[in-house]
C-alpha cells in the first residue's frame, strides 16, 4: 500500500528548501510537528482537485473500504454530512429533470441525528419527515433507531418517494440500525434503487474491518460518512466521504464539488498524512489487531456483568453501562459515574443521567482496561451504587405505559428549518421556552441530537429534558 502524501512531505522536509510560503511558522515551533505541516505547494495536490498524491491516497482509501469512490475531508463528519445532502440534491434535480421543481426536497430521517444535518438542510432548503423512536427500552435521546416496518409505513404515507432515507448508525449508545433492512424495505415501496439511503457513520469506520464486515457501505448504503478519527488511528478531523459503485456513477462528478463547497481551502496536511498512512495500516494487520481488541472488550463485558455492573448491547468497540439503576441517592447514574472514573485517572467519552459510554481500539493498553474492573472489584464504597437489579423509576413508568421522559417526541412545527435557523435569534432561560419557536438547535457534543428541531414549537414536556442534558437556555426565534 503506497502512502504518497505522507512520502511527498517527508521528501519536502528533508530538502531544506526555503519555505517563503504559508504557514507562518516556516516548519519551526514548540509541538516538533511545524516541518510536516505544509501547504497546497507544488506536487503536493490540491484536496478539492485531487488528481495527484491526494488522489492516489483516496483510490487507496476506496479500494479498502470496497467503494466505488472515497473522498477524504480534514474537517470530520460534519463536512461530509452536508456534502452528502449536497449530491442528494443533485440527485433529485437530475431525476425531476423536466418536472416542476418547485417543492421543496424531502428526506425522511430518524430523529436522532447530529445537529449538522440541521444545519446541512437549512443551507439546501430541505424538507424532513421525522421518524421517532418506538419504546426502546433505553431512556436516551441517542436511542431511535427506526425499524425496517417503520420505515415502509413512513414510505407508504407519501405520495411520492423522499429524496433520501437518513440513518445515523451507530449511534452514540453504540446500537445500530437494520440497514439491509431498510434498504430492502425501500425498494419494497418504491422499487429497486429509488430511494437512496445515506448514512452518518462517524461512529463506525472499522465497521469494514471486522471478521464479518457491518459498514453501511457493505449492508446497501448508497452514501455514508465515515469519521476515520473516531474508531481508527487517525488525527482528529480525519474522515471519508463514501459514494457506493452506484452513487460514483451517478453523481460522482459532483462529488468534489460538494466537498470543495463546504470545506476550507486551507485543508490540514497533517490529517492528510494521518488518512495517507491509516490506509497502510489497515491494509497490514489492523483488521487482526481490531479482531483481538473485540475479543478483549467482549471479555471485559462479561468481567463487569459477573460484578452485577449493568453492561446493555451496543456495538463491538462500545462499553456501555447502564447507570440508571443505581441506587435511590444518585441523580444522575452516568455523570457520576463519570466523575468516579475519573478519581481513577478513566476519561470516558459520554455520559448523561443514565449511561455511561467508553470507546476501545487497538490502541488502548492492558492497564486502561484492568483500570475499570480494578474499580468495580476495589472500590466498593462507590461503584456499588452503581451495580445490581434495582427497578428505576423509568423502569417503572414504562411498566405503567408512561414514556420516558427521554423519549424525543413529535412537536408542532411552525417554520421550516431554514426559516428557523435564519431568523434572528434570541436566548431564554428554559424554563420559560414553552411555546417558542426553536431557533438554533440547544444541545451540547456529544451527543449533538437536537431536542427542539428548529421550527418546533417547543412544549412545556421537553423543559425537563433540556434540564436532565444539562441545558440551561435555548435559543429561539426572536418575537
Amino acid at each position: 500500500m503506497t502512502t504518497p502524501i505522507y512520502d511527498f512531505v517527508t521528501h519536502y522536509t528533508a530538502s531544506g528548501t526555503s519555505r517563503l510560503h504559508m504557514p507562518g511558522h516556516k516548519g519551526h515551533g514548540p509541538l516538533s510537528i511545524e516541518a510536516r505541516d505544509i501547504t497546497e505547494i507544488e506536487g503536493a495536490d490540491v484536496l478539492s482537485e485531487a488528481r495527484g498524491i491526494i488522489g492516489e491516497s483516496e483510490s487507496n482509501a476506496a479500494s479498502l473500504f470496497h467503494t466505488g469512490m472515497t473522498l477524504y475531508s480534514t474537517e470530520g463528519s460534519s463536512l461530509c454530512i452536508r456534502a452528502m445532502l449536497y449530491l442528494i440534491l443533485q440527485l433529485w434535480l437530475l431525476r425531476r429533470r423536466g418536472q416542476d421543481t418547485g417543492r421543496r426536497p424531502v428526506i425522511l430521517a430518524a430523529r436522532n441525528v447530529h445537529k449538522s444535518f440541521l444545519y446541512a438542510c437549512a443551507m439546501l432548503d430541505f424538507d424532513v419527515k421525522w421518524v421517532y423512536p418506538e419504546e426502546t427500552g433505553r431512556d436516551s435521546i441517542c436511542a431511535c433507531h427506526p425499524t425496517p416496518r417503520q420505515i415502509a409505513g413512513a414510505l407508504s404515507s407519501m405520495q411520492e418517494p423522499p429524496a433520501a432515507i437518513y440513518l445515523t448508525s451507530p449511534d452514540y449508545l453504540g446500537t445500530t440500525a437494520d440497514i439491509r433492512g431498510i434498504v430492502d424495505a425501500a425498494d419494497a415501496v418504491f422499487g429497486p434503487e429509488t430511494v437512496p439511503v445515506i448514512v452518518d457513520n462517524a461512529h463506525g469506520a472499522y465497521l469494514h474491518f471486522l471478521r464479518e464486515p457491518c459498514h453501511p457501505m457493505d449492508l446497501g448504503a448508497y452514501l455514508c460518512c465515515d469519521s476515520a478519527h473516531k474508531t481508527l488511528p487517525c488525527l482528529t478531523g480525519g474522515a471519508y466521504l463514501h459514494l457506493s459503485r452506484r452513487a460514483a456513477a451517478e453523481i460522482g462528478e459532483a462529488a468534489r464539488s460538494a466537498v470543495e463547497l463546504f470545506g476550507s481551502t486551507s485543508p490540514s496536511y497533517l490529517i492528510l498524512q494521518s488518512l495517507d498512512l491509516l490506509n497502510r495500516r489497515l491494509a497490514e494487520d489492523y483488521p487482526e489487531r481490531i479482531a483481538a481488541c473485540v475479543h478483549r472488550v467482549n471479555e471485559l463485558k462479561e468481567r463487569l456483568r459477573k460484578l452485577g455492573v449493568r453492561v446493555s448491547a451496543s456495538e463491538p468497540l462500545k462499553l456501555v453501562i447502564d447507570a440508571s439503576r443505581a441506587e435511590p441517592s444518585v441523580r444522575s447514574g452516568g455523570a457520576e459515574l463519570a466523575r468516579l472514573f475519573r478519581t481513577h485517572r478513566i476519561e470516558p467519552e459520554f455520559a448523561d443521567i443514565n449511561y455511561l459510554v467508553c470507546m476501545f481500539t487497538p490502541e488502548n493498553s492492558a492497564l486502561d482496561f484492568e483500570r475499570i474492573l480494578k474499580l468495580f472489584r476495589e472500590d466498593s464504597a462507590g461503584a456499588r451504587r452503581f451495580t445490581g437489579h434495582r427497578q428505576t423509576q423509568q423502569e417503572t413508568a414504562r411498566s405503567a405505559g408512561v414514556h420516558s421522559p427521554l423519549l424525543l417526541r413529535p412537536l408542532r412545527r411552525a417554520l421550516s428549518v431554514r426559516e428557523a435557523l435564519l431568523a434572528p435569534q434570541e436566548r431564554l432561560d428554559v424554563r420559560r421556552s414553552a411555546g417558542r419557536i426553536c431557533g438554533e438547535p440547544s444541545v451540547s457534543c456529544p451527543p449533538a441530537v437536537p431536542i427542539a428541531v428548529s421550527g418546533e414549537v417547543i412544549d412545556a414536556s421537553l423543559i425537563p429534558v433540556f434540564l436532565s442534558c444539562g441545558i440551561r437556555e435555548v435559543s429561539v426565534v426572536r418575537a
